[in-house]
């Protein structure tokens, strides 16, 4: 999960060498925290917030398939 998110959020910011994921265990939830430059968290966070919804979901849809529980945060 954290491979397919730090994909994803490389590809759609200006700095991919600043961006980065950070995974840590919330009781039985994985959280996976996105850092990513002051400048491109617009365009993580999307317009009315539909980047980052895409982007939950689909981590939501491969920690279903591992059968663990994900949330994913933004920094």
């Amino acid at each position: 999960m954290k491979e397919l998110a730090e994909f994803v959020v490389k590809r759609l910011v200006d700095k991919p060498e600043t961006a980065s994921v950070e995974e840590f265990q919330d009781g039985d939830v994985t959280v996976l925290k996105l850092l990513v430059d002051e400048g491109d968290k617009g365009k993580v966070i999307g317009k009315q917030g539909k980047v980052i919804k895409a982007l939950r979901a689909l981590v939501g849809v491969a920690a279903h398939k591992a059968g663990r529980r994900a949330a994913v945060e933004i920094d």
